[in-house]
């Protein structure tokens, strides 16, 4: 029972020790321990700050990375795009190109064709007429090896000059 009541004597000692335990600390102690317990608070103070601003600079940093991702795509895609364009109007160019020199080497051979045609036809026509001449030139020989086939065919190329 002694440990639930205690004598008075003790409770004063105990009493005094700790009141100056109290002035020591607060002395030399309490200083010390609140000045480092205030010097970590704001260390963590200023490090979740730090973590903040980290944060929202990796948050802008993201942003401004998908941006350029976005530009970069819109790009690469414009860059394709036109590629394809020129492509298409070299194709299209090298077509139109190969069907004019395609057009030119028809008209070309058409004009030849037609320039050996006439040629062909002029000079057919003058062999008819070298051989017309040959045939009438044998037909009046035989018409008018005769004196008088000459003179009938006089008389009929007068009469027919009479007439007119």
């Amino acid at each position: 029972m002694e440990i639930v009541t205690p004598d008075y004597g003790l409770v004063f000692w105990t009493g005094i020790v700790f009141v100056i335990l109290l002035f020591l600390l607060a002395k030399f102690a309490w200083k010390p321990i609140l000045g480092a317990v205030n010097a970590r608070e704001e260390k963590i103070t200023e490090a979740l700050e730090l973590a903040e601003k980290t944060k929202a600079e990796m948050t802008a940093l993201q942003a401004q990375n998908e941006n350029l991702l976005k530009e970069a795509r819109a790009e690469r895609d414009s860059m394709i795009r036109e590629a394809k364009e020129t492509a298409t109007a070299m194709v299209e160019g090298a077509k139109s190109k190969a069907q004019e020199e395609a057009e030119k080497v028809m008209t070309s051979a058409r004009e030849a064709i037609n320039s050996e045609k006439a040629a062909a036809i002029s000079e057919l026509k003058t062999q008819v007429a070298a051989f017309s001449i040959e045939i009438a030139e044998k037909l009046v020989k035989s018409e008018l090896s005769s004196a008088d086939k000459q003179k009938a065919l006089a008389d009929k190329l007068a009469e027919d000059i009479n007439m007119n």
